[in-house]
């Protein structure tokens, strides 16, 4: 396997078994920074840790204010730990979803707007219907995009983003019509140009 188009590239497709290996490494990879960092006395009093809303901290100019010199290295390995573990994670699930034969702009509705929601939602009006509207849309996103990345099986034919990683084909019974050309032969870029 070739791990790092595996961790770090965007094309190609993965299956379930490989984005819960992907979500294993990820966790492994946090635990040791974690344990490096406090081995070495960076952690501070409240401890360390990752969190995917450092990322969306970025966007947040409230998030500046509070930065001290005293807090830097910590900060700065926190920042890098993050964006790797972003990076791997969001690369690894856009390749599973070319295995669901998805665009990897999926990632908008499954992680982008969810995050964004999360580090936003203290400064909206509480007794608004419209916020709890958009705080019910945000988690059925976030519920469906888990289930979608998950636990649904990737297309067993070719799909315009490659072969089946599991390496398997669909044959069509004789009661499959319509679909049938399609199992056996794979995406066809002509046939949806026509």
């Amino acid at each position: 396997m070739d791990w790092a188009n595996y961790l770090f590239g965007f094309k190609g497709r993965v299956n379930r078994a490989k984005f819960w290996l992907a979500a294993l490494i990820i966790v492994c990879w946090m635990i040791f920074l974690a344990a490096l960092v406090i081995s070495a006395g960076l952690g501070g009093k409240d401890g360390f840790g990752f969190n995917v809303d450092d990322i969306f901290r970025v966007f947040d100019p409230d998030s500046y204010r509070s930065l001290t010199l005293a807090r830097l290295p910590t900060l700065l390995v926190k920042a890098s730990g993050t964006v790797l573990f972003v990076w791997v994670y969001i690369a690894v699930s856009i390749k599973r979803l070319h295995d669901r034969d998805r665009s990897g702009w999926w990632m908008v509705p499954f992680f982008a707007i969810p995050g964004l929601m999360s580090q936003f939602s203290d400064r909206l009006p509480d007794d608004s219907y419209w916020v709890m509207a958009a705080g019910a849309i945000v988690f059925v996103l976030y519920i469906w995009g888990f289930i979608e990345l998950a636990f649904l099986p990737g297309t067993s034919y070719p799909n315009r983003y490659g072969p089946n990683p599991l390496g398997k084909t669909h044959v069509s019974r004789g009661g499959d019509r319509g679909n049938g050309s399609r199992s056996r032969q794979g995406w066809d870029q002509q046939s949806e140009l026509e």
